[in-house]
């Protein structure tokens, strides 16, 4: 009785390295709560894949992420100029 060889890929990339929220916060130096806020609100930052109800993401979207972030700091206006009392 013969076995059958192992099925080879012929594919020479790796499987990409997909990451949760967490580790986007923890990239960035960011509360998780900041980074969750800016995946929910902006449906141009997709996953990449999910793994049940996780959503996994590539390493663009760090970028994506952090980009948001410093435009939603440069909108804030820092304490004691401007803005209501």
């Amino acid at each position: 009785m013969a076995t059958a060889s192992p099925v080879k890929c012929h594919s020479s990339s790796p499987p990409p390295v997909l990451i949760t929220a967490g580790v986007i916060a923890s990239e960035l130096g960011q509360p998780i709560h900041r980074v969750v806020r800016v995946l929910a609100t902006r449906p141009w930052i997709k996953p990449a894949a999910l793994a049940g109800r996780i959503r996994l993401f590539d390493r663009r979207a760090i970028e994506q992420v952090r980009a948001e972030l410093v435009a939603i700091d440069r909108r804030r206006v820092p304490l004691g100029q401007g803005g209501a009392a």
